[in-house]
């Protein structure tokens, strides 16, 4: 039984701290003093009798209890959110899915799954909120009950830990350049040369950035001085289109452009497999009949995929 001392300003005051890692920055956000949220989060801790915040120089960050208790607080807000709303928007038949994507799923899975879920929805008024931007990022929104999924390449990241993942393909990162490139067609390639040229990379503390430091240390490579660190595809596009620029790419974002003849993979493999392209859900959040169905239909375009990869 929820301990009647436990009030939604407790609630509220955690989970913001825990989003911001600053009492400073939740205050702001919540509009209210600093102060107010040290006392109401230490009656939180008092309450639950542990520590949900560990304090340092750098700021705060939550203990091993305060995550815990953040995999439950989080996703029942959330649902109290969504029942105030389902009141409101009941006589509009309003559904709302809110869906974090990683790069690795920008340019087909994801749109097409959309495209293929909403057609199967009669009349209703369907929403898709579909949020990008590294896998940490949203990892933590769908802890904190902020996302109802988060779907791409992310089982190498840490957050994942206590998330549940489903795989559904492999996808690599390959080197990719620009149809009449000066390293096009050169087999064998030699690593070195690579150096030579920009790169288009992700950018630090991303899972796809492990890769691509595993690679340089593999092949005994420093980054080359001129680098542009983005995980927008359409940037990313652009900047290798328009110059000699050497672009770490997930496969499906330039499976198009390959088939197209427009870029061109070099003759020397970043990744043999790749990585494990799936779907992660918060196993603490009871899942709608909205969301698994959008769940399945994910799964299908992902096996039509492999099929065509084969």
């Amino acid at each position: 039984m929820l301990s009647p001392r436990i009030k939604l300003r407790h609630l509220q005051a955690f989970l913001e701290v825990a989003k911001h890692r600053s009492f400073a920055r939740a205050a702001e956000s919540l509009a209210i003093t600093q102060p107010g949220v040290s006392k109401t989060i230490r009656e939180l801790e008092d309450i639950l009798g542990t520590e949900l915040f560990e304090r340092g120089a750098q700021g705060v960050a939550l203990s091993q209890s305060g995550l815990t208790f953040l995999r439950h607080a989080g996703p029942a807000i959330r649902t109290l959110e969504e029942g105030i709303s389902a009141v409101g928007d009941a006589h509009q038949g309003a559904r709302w899915l809110r869906v974090g994507a990683l790069s690795t799923v920008e340019s087909r899975l994801l749109p097409t799954a959309i495209r293929r879920w909403q057609a199967t929805q009669s009349a209703d008024r369907v929403g898709v909120n579909v949020v990008t931007g590294r896998s940490a990022f949203l990892l933590s929104q769908l802890r904190l009950g902020e996302l109802d999924l988060v779907v791409g390449r992310m089982t190498e990241a840490r957050e994942i830990r206590d998330l549940t993942f489903e795989h559904l393909y492999y996808e690599p990162l390959m080197l990719v350049v620009r149809a009449g490139h000066p390293l096009a067609g050169i087999e064998p390639l030699a690593p070195s040369r690579l150096t030579e040229f920009p790169w288009v990379i992700p950018p630090p503390q991303t899972t796809l950035r492990q890769q691509v430091d595993s690679f340089c240390v593999r092949h005994s490579l420093d980054l080359p001085v001129q680098l542009l660190e983005t995980l927008s595809l359409p940037i990313s596009h652009r900047y290798t289109q328009d110059g000699d620029a050497i672009w770490v790419a997930p496969r499906e974002a330039v499976i198009d452009d390959l088939e197209a003849g427009r870029v061109v993979e070099l003759a020397l493999r970043l990744e043999q497999q790749g990585g494990s392209v799936g779907l992660c859900t918060n196993a603490s959040m009871e899942p709608s009949l909205v969301l698994e169905g959008f769940c399945e239909v994910l799964r299908e375009v992902a096996a039509e995929s492999i099929t065509t990869k084969l």
